[in-house]
């Protein structure tokens, strides 16, 4: 299952170089996971200051 970035996320970009696949981009004013692209390895979990990432 693809992680998810919830609305506690500042923004700050630490999670998109450590995705592996390229999942994580801005969209909108905000940065989402692309489902189809996630494989779920959790990198960007580690990466994240504010927790703001999970399983959906």
């Amino acid at each position: 299952m693809a992680h998810k970035i919830s609305d506690e996320c500042v923004n700050c970009g630490s999670c998109v170089g450590d995705c592996p696949v390229e999942a994580i981009s801005e969209k909108d004013g905000k940065h989402w996971i692309d489902p189809d692209k996630c494989q779920d390895c959790g990198a960007c979990v580690a990466s994240c200051p504010t927790d703001s990432i999970s399983e959906s």
